[in-house]
């Protein structure tokens, strides 16, 4: 089941929802809009290799912008750092976005239960297009989850805690 705006302002008022930085203005009917961060990283080189470490540059996503290339993976992050011992998450890109030609965190929308991140974003894009810093970027909800609590702070997972961008960690498991 998906919070609603109420269910979702009600999580956050009573601690079950953490979201920093949190405008009651971003809740939307199901969801709470988020933030692109201000900053992105490149992907280096024509080919990855899930068993090495992808090499990135890091940037600083100027005020007036960066313009997205197509044939390029960019990782990104959420201004907002999301987390919930209660509910699972969802991240996704908008419409508005999608309208742009810009694809977002397609590959691995679902936070844990536990998840206290601010979230690593895949970003593609159609054709050149400029964004920018704390520019709103897509949509978050919240889920109820069914059957024994679990909470992925506590399993020792490789992604439980970041503060960043992360690049792949395949490679870890790889050796």
């Amino acid at each position: 089941m998906i919070l609603t705006r109420e269910a979702i302002a009600a999580a956050v008022r009573d601690g079950d929802i953490a979201i920093e930085p949190f405008d009651p203005e971003r809740i939307s009917p199901n969801a709470y809009d988020w933030h692109l961060g201000d900053r992105i990283r490149i992907c280096e080189g024509d080919e990855l290799d899930a068993a090495a470490a992808t090499r990135v540059t890091e940037h600083v996503i100027p005020t007036e912008g960066m313009v997205l290339q197509p044939g390029q993976l960019y990782l990104g992050v959420t201004l907002e750092r999301t987390h919930s011992e209660r509910y699972a998450q969802m991240i996704n890109g908008d419409r508005s976005l999608g309208a742009l030609g810009i694809w977002v965190h397609v590959s691995a929308p679902l936070g844990h239960v536990g998840h206290a991140i601010r979230w690593t974003l895949e970003i593609r894009v159609a054709r050149p297009v400029r964004v920018y810093p704390f520019m709103p970027f897509g949509k978050i909800v919240f889920m109820s989850t069914a059957g024994a609590a679990a909470s992925y702070q506590h399993l020792g997972h490789k992604y439980t805690r970041t503060s960043g961008i992360d690049i792949s960690r395949l490679y870890e498991e790889l050796r």
